[in-house]
């Protein structure tokens, strides 16, 4: 007998294959501080995904190490210091990249969901 996951749990496997790509999306979207992006992707995605900070940090690092983020310091509407992130010219082009990759997956997949019974393609 097989274990079924939670549906949370699926999410969260499914996240860590496209942080990068949500986060990337979000930080078009205008600068913004790392807390904010986490609350903006559970606001549009309508509280279906929710990034923790053990996840959200690391991607940040990684993605500006790479070139694809550019970081500052500034202040925060509430007055405290925040590194606000907007996306390089690499970064930009990284974006489309990951949305076709993202884009063709799902595709892919939707092939497989659709296939019938004794059908061969």
């Amino acid at each position: 007998m097989t274990r079924q996951q939670d549906p949370q749990s699926r999410e969260a496997e499914l996240l860590q294959g496209t942080l990068d790509l949500l986060i990337l999306k979000v930080v078009a979207l205008e600068p913004i501080h790392g807390y904010a992006i986490a609350q903006r992707i559970q606001q549009i995605s309508r509280e279906a995904l929710q990034i923790r900070q053990g996840s959200l940090y690391p991607a940040l690092h990684r993605l500006e190490n790479r070139g694809w983020l550019e970081a500052r310091w500034e202040t925060t509407d509430s007055g405290r210091k925040a590194k606000f992130y907007s996306l390089s010219k690499v970064g930009r082009a990284q974006l489309e990249v990951e949305t076709g990759a993202w884009e063709r997956l799902c595709e892919a997949i939707a092939l497989v969901l659709r296939a019938e019974a004794g059908e061969l393609q």
